[in-house]
């Protein structure tokens, strides 16, 4: 059977979208809320049934055998479209490709499937109290035990932890290592005694995410991913190789330009007010030019997006919450955003991460000196 091309899939699946689209829930981003999850579930199994997930996975995992570019076309016409292009983004994007690229056969044919149908969700386990920016200052143990590790520590900012059935794990399983040679990479079940997973406040009043803490758990070593110590390399190649599409980018941008915009409607802007929002669409409008150069396959110069589009976005709260005046300290969605803002600058990879990224990979500089 022959495949489709780029521009064929993407009208089919623009037209499947729009006859699907009452089931959807609203856009999420990558990763679904708690009170979203059952609609989310429902929605990806919709995907999966049609033919939506794993677009360019290989068929024997499950997927269509396609492209990246034919992944692109349908994550930008879900951006298009405003519903979600995945249920689980840590599941499809990082264990997937991380079980596809180190995995057993035996760990291929448990995962892979039943990760594109739901069975299997996924939560990350890699950040901690003390090494997030920097994680491979990570403390976690997983100390070798006849047929198990004893896994001990504690993870932070792990988003889905308390719907999800599998986590992928960083820890350190030799202590005398230099420390990016002494961690090790698995595919950790959630249910095991020992684990605790806690909903962790934000000052929102939300809980976005979880804490998980590991008690003496017993994990069976068949769960390791990759080879013994090497965990490092395992986790960098998932995430710096994460393939993803600019367009999708683009039409998030163009919506937050709109709704900066708006800001100007119906108001008696100060001269430094209107400055400032002058500003503030100027520099998103530059980020758009510049996404639109970079072509379909990130880069490392999507942390100058990253970096930019964070910043963008704090100083667009803080005006909102300015023009608000008094009302914004109290409640409503100024207030909200203002609060919710400064999290930008820690999820996804920090500021300070992609300054180093930008500095380091883009203008040469010399490394960051370590302590």
């Amino acid at each position: 059977m022959t495949s489709p091309t780029v521009d064929e899939f993407q009208a089919a699946a623009g037209e499947w979208i729009a006859a699907n689209r009452a089931h959807a829930p609203r856009d999420y981003g990558a990763i679904c809320p708690i009170d979203l999850v059952p609609q989310g579930l429902e929605w990806q199994r919709r995907l999966f049934d049609a033919g939506f997930t794993g677009i360019h996975w290989p068929i024997e995992f499950g997927g269509r055998g396609l492209t990246p570019e034919h992944n692109a076309a349908w994550q930008y016409e879900c951006a298009l479209a405003g519903v979600p292009s995945v249920f689980n983004m840590v599941g499809l994007v990082l264990a997937g490709q991380a079980v596809q690229r180190f995995g057993t056969p035996d760990q291929q044919e448990l995962h892979l499937r039943r990760t594109l149908s739901t069975e299997h969700i996924w939560c990350q386990l890699f950040s901690e109290p003390g090494a997030g920016s920097d994680l491979g200052g990570l403390t976690t143990r997983a100390e070798r035990d006849g047929d198990n590790f004893v896994i001990n520590g504690q993870k932070v900012w792990c988003s889905g932890g308390r719907y999800s059935n599998w986590g992928i794990l960083m820890a350190r399983t030799n202590p005398e290592a230099p420390k990016h040679e002494g961690i090790s990479f698995f595919l950790c079940p959630m249910d095991l005694p020992g684990i605790e997973v806690r909903p962790l406040r934000q000052m929102t009043g939300e809980a976005e995410f979880d804490e998980v803490f590991f008690t003496d758990v017993q994990l069976p070593a068949e769960h390791l991913l990759g080879p013994l110590h090497g965990g490092w390399g395992v986790g960098m190649a998932v995430l710096t190789n994460e393939r993803g599409h600019i367009g999708t980018s683009v039409v998030g941008l163009e919506r937050r330009l709109e709704s900066m915009a708006a800001l100007a409607d119906g108001r008696a802007l100060s001269p430094i007010e209107r400055q400032r929002l002058t500003a503030l669409i100027a520099t998103g409008t530059s980020f758009k030019a510049m996404a639109q150069r970079q072509g379909p396959i990130a880069s490392t110069a999507a942390s100058l997006m990253k970096l930019g589009i964070t910043e963008m976005m704090f100083e667009s709260a803080m005006l909102r919450a300015d023009l608000a005046g008094a009302d914004a300290m109290l409640d409503g969605p100024d207030a909200f955003g203002m609060l919710q803002a400064p999290g930008g600058r820690i999820a996804g990879g920090t500021s300070q991460v992609q300054r180093n990224i930008i500095g380091e990979r883009l203008l040469g500089l010399p490394r960051e000196p370590k302590p």
